[in-house]
């Protein structure tokens, strides 16, 4: 299943609700299993981003609406990138 990694910045209201942040983890865990998908993981780090969020997702439409909807509530911006392993990245290579 394709992987996406969502690169994300908390909004001054994100920032407000930071003590309900472990509720938006599992909302978003939520999210993405409803639509066929699976978070991996989560991490808060330093620097040009705020969160890190990977997760799978059928194909890219299903991550887009994902992404929508986790952006939505007006917390977090977001910038997410399809990752390939490196098995699919020298499948790729192989084929071109």
């Amino acid at each position: 299943m394709p992987v996406y990694i969502s690169l994300m910045h908390w909004t001054s209201q994100g920032i407000g609700g930071l003590p309900a942040w472990r509720d938006r983890v599992e909302e978003s865990d939520a999210v993405i299993r409803d639509r066929g998908g699976k978070l991996i993981d989560v991490y808060v780090t330093l620097g040009r981003y705020d969160v890190v969020e990977i997760f799978e997702a059928p194909n890219d439409e299903t991550a887009y609406g994902i992404v929508l909807e986790l952006a939505r509530h007006g917390n977090v911006r977001t910038e997410t990138l399809r990752a390939f392993t490196r098995e699919e990245a020298e499948a790729i290579v192989r084929e071109s």
